[in-house]
């Protein structure tokens, strides 16, 4: 049986409950982050922990828990149910923290950890075929509405993005950019490109959110002497480039091999996408690719 935390109390997930009017519901203000574990071991759960602290001092949420407090949970939580798989599967963890309801200003906030299996079913075939993407209408959510750098669940703008992808590229995800028409991130991961002669290129970090993953690539990247460095990019720059990938929590890095219709990197999964799959598998002790296509072959 699954166990979750809520605010206070371990309990079966199944059980787990938010009013509805909890501001979360109410007004979409939920921060949040997203980790995964590796052979059950939770991945870089003080960076996640970090910037949780840093996105609910954005909001001006201060939780009953302490930060150390809410680690423990994180690590006893996936102990627990990582008991519940198969060895060779692996654990989604979200954190989520609302003000509490709306109802009373001597509410305190909610705090809700849970996991669920992994669903590696969506990323065997994304590894071998890479993704496709669809530049959407909307835009990211501008420095003077909130911080780019805040994790929250208020994404609306993601949803009617990857719906309009949907409409005009089945399959398709979208690719957000920002007020000035600045390449900024799809709707669930941040975009780098890779150009010969010049390395890694990222959009500039103080205008999108800070990865985690992408500071991983960044290591990674270190590591195999490939350059990382941070411009602005426009969608020239990414129809132009030798590659073109996305890097988030769960499937960790892959290709981009189109983009509005038309290909981008070859269309094809290119070589640097491998190698630093390969090299993220090495620092985890997980071979990432051939997990996915262990869960999906049973």
């Amino acid at each position: 049986m699954s166990l979750s935390y809520h605010n206070g109390s371990l309990l079966p997930s199944a059980d787990l409950q938010l009013p509805l009017s909890d501001l979360g519901f109410m007004m979409g203000v939920t921060v949040s982050e997203r980790l995964r574990t590796f052979a059950g071991q939770l991945f870089r759960l003080d960076q996640h922990m970090e910037r949780l602290r840093q996105s609910l001092e954005m909001v001006g949420i201060e939780t009953l828990e302490t930060m150390e407090q809410l680690t423990a949970t994180a690590e006893e939580l996936a102990r627990e149910n990582y008991q519940l798989l198969d060895p060779a599967d692996d654990l989604g963890m979200y954190i989520l923290v609302t003000p509490g309801l709306a109802r009373g200003s001597s509410q305190r906030p909610t705090v809700i950890i849970g996991t669920a299996p992994l669903e590696f079913s969506h990323w065997n075939m994304t590894y071998r075929e890479g993704t496709e993407l669809v530049t959407s209408r909307h835009r990211q959510v501008p420095a003077s509405s909130w911080p780019p750098q805040l994790k929250c669940r208020s994404r609306m703008h993601y949803f009617l993005a990857d719906q309009e992808a949907e409409r005009r590229q089945p399959g398709a995800r979208a690719l957000l950019l920002d007020q000035q028409q600045k390449v900024g991130e799809t709707t669930t991961a941040n975009i780098v490109i890779y150009r010969e002669g010049e390395g890694l290129v990222s959009p500039r970090r103080e205008g999108i959110l800070a990865g985690i993953s992408l500071d991983v690539l960044e290591e990674l990247a270190t590591s195999l002497s490939i350059p990382f460095t941070e411009k602005d990019l426009v969608l020239a720059d990414l129809a132009g480039a030798d590659e073109v990938l996305l890097t988030s929590t769960s499937p960790c890095v892959w290709s981009v091999t189109g983009l509005d219709g038309s290909p981008v990197g070859g269309g094809q999964v290119g070589p640097r996408s491998g190698q630093l799959l390969a090299a993220w598998s090495s620092l985890v002790g997980v071979d990432i690719p051939a997990q996915a296509d262990q869960f999906v072959s049973r």
